[in-house]
């Protein structure tokens, strides 16, 4: 009786002790003080694209104007400026080609 006791408890503590040894397990390469592995990192968003419907009107781009204007209307504004600010016709001319230009 006292050897079926004892192999009972032997056969209890290999299981517990296995258990606890393969807590312990350290992977090929590594110390037991590396620091754990981080984190995976957070899955891809996933969105659904935006389906045209069918019986909307097709968007045409838009094209923005230029906020500069055409040369003819920069040298028209700059002469209109010169001769506000009293300037005479040669002094309007040089004023108006440096003020288009810029």
């Amino acid at each position: 009786m006292k050897r079926l006791s004892l192999s009972i408890a032997v056969a209890v503590w290999m299981l517990v002790s296995g258990a606890a040894f393969g807590q312990q397990m350290i992977p090929p390469g590594w110390s037991r003080f590396s620091p754990p592995p981080p984190a995976p990192p957070p899955s891809p968003r996933i969105e659904v694209p935006a389906i045209p419907h069918f019986d909307a009107p097709p968007r045409q781009p838009q094209i923005r104007s230029s906020r500069r204007g055409s040369f003819s209307d920069r040298i028209s504004r700059c002469l209109d400026d010169a001769a506000a600010a009293g300037l005479g016709p040669n002094a309007r001319t040089a004023y108006s080609r440096a003020c288009a230009n810029r």
